[in-house]
C-alpha cells in the first residue's frame, strides 16, 4: 500500500498523506482527491448495476397509486397485464384521488392527470383527457340547449369538486379562458356520483372525458360546447428521481405507454 501510493504521489506532483512517527493523515489535497475518487468509483458501480437492470426482469413489491375513477376503469386493467407479463412481482394498488408522496409513504409510481407542479418527480407522459362538459337527453329536452358558457347560468349544474375545487367553471375560445361562476344544486367530490345524478336529469355537469365516454357512447350523455372546452390535461406516470430507474418501474412505464389512454375524442 505505501508503495502505491507513492507512486499515486508521485505521478499527481502532489502529496496525499501527511506522515509522522504515530499518525497518517491526509492533506487537503489528499481530502479532495479522496472525494472526487469516490464519486468516479460510485459513477462506475452504478453504470455497472444500470447495464445489469437492463437484463434482470422486474421483481419484488410494486406499489402503484392512481386517481378512484380512472384507476378503477384504466389502471387496474394495466396492472393486471403487468402481473401477468411478470410473475415475479407482487403489485399493490392504491386508488384515491388525493396527491400521495410517493417517497415518505414507499410508492414506486403514480399515474396523474393534470398539469405538474412536484419538481422532485420524473414524469412521463401516456395520455390526455379532454374536459367536457355534458347533461342527459331527458334534461336537454326539457330546457333550453345552452349554446355559449354565458347560458350556463340559467341550468341547473352538478359540481365535481374533484376536478374543480371552486363553483368556478374554465371554458375557451381563441385561446382565451373565461370563467363562468356556478351556483350548483348538487356538489360532490365523486366523479361517479356527478355523472349519475347527470344521467338522471339532474343538470349540467363538468367532467373528464373518460370519465363519461362510456355514457356519451351510449346515448344517454350528450356533450355540450364542444368549441369552448379548456385544453386536454395531460395524463402522466411519475415515479422520484433516481439515476438509476428500477425494472420494475421501467416495466409498467413501458406498458403504461401502450395503453390506449388519450381521450381526445367521443
Amino acid at each position: 500500500v505505501t508503495r502505491l501510493v507513492a507512486s499515486l504521489e508521485e505521478h499527481l506532483g502532489a502529496r496525499l498523506l501527511q506522515r509522522t512517527t504515530r499518525s497518517v493523515t491526509l492533506t487537503d489535497a489528499g481530502s479532495r482527491f479522496l472525494l472526487r475518487a469516490r464519486r468516479i468509483l460510485q459513477d462506475v458501480a452504478e453504470a455497472e448495476r444500470a447495464a445489469q437492470a437492463e437484463r434482470t426482469s422486474p421483481t419484488g413489491r410494486f406499489v402503484l397509486t392512481a386517481p378512484s375513477m380512472f384507476g378503477r376503469l384504466h389502471v387496474a386493467p394495466a396492472m393486471c397485464s403487468y402481473l401477468v407479463q411478470y410473475p415475479e412481482v407482487q403489485g399493490e394498488l392504491v386508488l384515491g384521488d388525493r396527491v400521495s408522496s410517493l417517497v415518505e409513504e414507499g410508492i414506486d409510481a403514480a399515474v396523474r392527470i393534470g398539469v405538474l407542479h412536484d419538481s422532485s418527480l420524473v414524469a412521463r407522459t401516456v395520455g390526455a383527457t379532454r374536459r367536457v362538459l355534458v347533461a342527459s337527453p331527458a334534461y336537454l329536452a326539457k330546457r333550453k340547449r345552452p349554446r355559449t358558457p354565458a347560458a350556463i347560468a340559467s341550468h341547473d349544474t352538478i359540481l365535481c369538486t374533484a376536478l374543480t375545487p371552486s363553483p368556478e367553471w374554465p371554458f375557451f375560445r381563441g385561446g382565451e379562458e373565461t370563467r363562468v361562476t356556478i351556483a350548483p344544486r348538487f356538489v360532490t367530490n365523486s366523479a361517479d356520483a356527478a355523472l349519475g345524478h347527470a344521467l338522471r336529469g339532474g343538470g349540467l355537469t363538468l367532467v373528464l372525458a373518460y370519465q363519461a365516454a362510456e355514457a356519451v357512447r351510449a346515448g344517454a350523455l350528450k356533450v355540450l360546447l364542444p368549441e369552448h372546452e379548456p385544453p386536454a390535461l395531460p395524463i402522466h406516470v411519475v415515479y422520484p428521481t433516481g439515476r438509476l430507474l428500477s425494472a420494475k418501474v421501467r416495466a409498467f412505464v413501458d406498458l403504461a405507454l401502450t395503453c390506449d389512454w388519450r381521450f381526445t375524442s367521443l
